[in-house]
């Protein structure tokens, strides 16, 4: 789950460091909760066009991500201070804990692609999760999820970094905190904390 705040050119993004301080370790013991990565862009660094705050859910719980949109559980504060945002959701398909996993995570990097109107589900569900679990020794990376939109019909994979990673065609983001309560939750049935694996293509954790 993602909300992306666009900020106007001239608003001080230390605004923004300062929000995430503050409500940070709010989410740190929040039921439910997999992972929140705090997410910032700002303009002119590392090619950004623009300051934007958009942090990204990763729930161990679907019923936790209800309570917080709508049952008094903080996107309320959200609302009050920058209006209601569009917040895009994604069926989880894979979450793994890759090479970097024990070190301080920096930057995360989200890529969105098309899925072509004649390719089978199954078989792009198959590449996709392929693809990311080749990735898991790559050094700097801590982890990474991908799941399907299945309203657009694109693939969307979420990887987090100890260091700054080549975004390549994705969007770069710094990531001053993350909150992940309850990430062994989003590990397969079986996974040993600390191996660089987590939850394959049967899935069922939300994005």
């Amino acid at each position: 789950m993602q909300y992306r705040l666009n900020l106007p050119a001239d608003y001080d993004i230390d605004i923004i460091r300062q929000r995430i301080a503050s409500a940070g370790p709010l989410f740190d013991h929040t039921p439910g909760l997999g992972l929140k990565a705090f997410m910032l862009r700002e303009k002119g660094v590392d090619g950004s066009p623009l300051h934007q705050y958009a942090p990204f859910y990763l729930w161990a719980d679907s019923a936790a991500a209800a309570t917080f949109l709508w049952d008094g559980g903080g996107f309320a504060r959200v609302v009050a201070s920058f209006g209601r945002p569009v917040v895009q959701t994604w069926i989880g398909g894979g979450y793994h804990r890759a090479a970097a996993f024990t070190q301080p995570i920096t930057h995360a990097v989200r890529r969105v692609a098309p899925i072509p109107a004649d390719a089978d589900p199954a078989e792009t569900a198959t590449v996709v999760g392929a693809a990311v679990r080749d990735r898991l020794a790559e050094p700097g990376l801590h982890s990474i999820a991908w799941a399907v939109d299945p309203r657009t019909w694109e693939s969307m994979t979420f990887a987090l970094h100890a260091g700054r990673p080549d975004p390549s065609d994705g969007e770069l983001y710094q990531v001053p905190h993350v909150s992940a309560p309850h990430e062994p939750a989003l590990l397969g049935p079986g996974t040993t904390p600390g191996q660089p694996t987590g939850r394959g293509a049967g899935g069922t954790h939300p994005a």
